[in-house]
């Protein structure tokens, strides 16, 4: 299980927020920061994270491949 782990985006990575009821993609910039909210659950290989006061999904893969874990918990975003 993920949630409370925190990552750093290495490079850029698509995540979907709901905006006005529809779901949307952004664009989360490198180097970003971002902790685990829940997931994945339901099998679907989605994690919820924490992104400028909000939270986004985003595939678990992506979180792995394309951030770095975070083992110094001091370092919140």
């Amino acid at each position: 299980m993920l949630a409370g782990k925190q990552f750093k985006l290495e490079r850029a990575t698509l995540a979907i927020d709901n905006i006005g009821g529809r779901r949307r993609a952004v664009t989360i910039s490198c180097g970003t920061v971002l902790k685990v909210a829940s997931g994945p659950n339901n099998g679907d290989g989605m994690v919820k994270v924490h992104w400028e006061d909000r939270i986004v999904e985003m595939f678990e893969v992506d979180l792995n491949v394309r951030g770095t874990e975070i083992t110094d918990q001091s370092a919140t975003p």
